[in-house]
């Protein structure tokens, strides 16, 4: 009977000290992060966005012990900036937005993950489209044309069509009579469908079937929430592949937590996939690690696409 009482008083200390820790740490984050704010890229509009990513608030919360909130930014600028002045801890990034935030500030974040799609690969396309009715069926036919591209700082929605179009004799500020900006890869289908503008570029995996949007991008979420009918656009070009967009981290958080927000993505997948489906468009297979050297090729496109505008 002792032996029994010694035990399970060994048992209850231990555990007793396990929670301490626990607590401790928990008390040592909120002192330095008394809450994590995350900033969600204007992709979609801001109710979506907010309900997509509820579950994932939901996880941090209950594991890191400290409120979460988000910030659905207006444009992609505002998650930039906020990251920068510290007014975030974590961020979804395209690709050229984390080029461009590197380039304005390399000491602001830390990149942690991406996605993988359903084919295993990590990057998806940017596509530039019509309505499946117009008479456009090449880049040649919209030739004095109008475009709507995403945001300045999309990946997919600005950096690569211009720069790959460019590259192949369709200079943006040239070929079309106005390349203008729709606010949001959502906004410029939307746009394109009301006839506001002939033709626009957006982001799709380019896997899985075309009916239902492919398996990840803005044309898969639209497609999802009935905002779009495959059967109303076309795609006249595709871009070559673009890496996916990183996770990102403050670098001046704690290392211990921005390691336990690294598992927890990593973890994600496993744990809810429902929830890993909605915080990274569509179906995709998992997060895995990603560093700096991964975005280069885009870093240098974007410093390239800058220093031939000074020019």
């Amino acid at each position: 009977m002792n032996v029994m009482r010694r035990l399970l008083m060994t048992s209850a200390v231990a555990l007793l000290a396990t929670g301490a820790a626990t607590t401790a740490g928990a008390a040592d984050w909120s002192a330095e992060v008394p809450v994590f704010r995350i900033g969600i890229l204007s992709v979609e509009n801001e109710a979506d966005r907010l309900k997509n990513y509820a579950c994932w608030k939901e996880i941090i919360e209950k594991d890191l012990g400290i409120p979460v909130e988000l910030y659905p930014a207006a444009d992609y600028a505002g998650v930039m900036q906020g990251l920068i002045a510290g007014n975030l801890e974590a961020a979804e990034l395209g690709s050229s937005s984390y080029a461009g935030l590197y380039l304005q500030e390399p000491e602001a974040v830390d990149p942690l993950v991406t996605y993988k799609q359903i084919d295993g690969s990590t990057g998806y396309y940017s596509v530039l489209y019509v309505k499946a009715d117009s008479p456009y069926e090449t880049l040649d036919d919209l030739k004095d044309k109008t475009l709507a591209f995403a945001d300045p700082n999309s990946t997919s929605g600005y950096l690569v069509p211009s720069y790959e179009l460019k590259q192949n004799g369709y200079d943006p500020e040239e070929h079309f009579s106005q390349a203008n900006f729709a606010g949001g890869h959502e906004q410029g289908v939307v746009a394109v469908l009301n006839d506001q503008y002939d033709a626009g570029v957006t982001w799709s995996s380019m896997v899985g079937e075309e009916s239902e949007g492919y398996s990840n991008g803005n044309l898969y979420k639209m497609v999802q929430k009935g905002a779009l009918d495959m059967s109303d656009i076309r795609i006249l070009w595709q871009s070559n592949e673009i890496t996916n967009g990183p996770r990102v981290v403050r670098k001046t958080l704690p290392d211990e937590l921005k390691a336990t927000y690294k598992q927890m993505l990593l973890d994600l997948p496993a744990r809810d996939k429902q929830c890993f489906h909605q915080i990274s468009g569509g179906e995709a297979m998992e997060f895995v690690p990603v560093d700096h050297e991964f975005y280069l090729p885009i870093i240098n496109m974007r410093r390239e696409l800058s220093d031939s505008r000074r020019g």
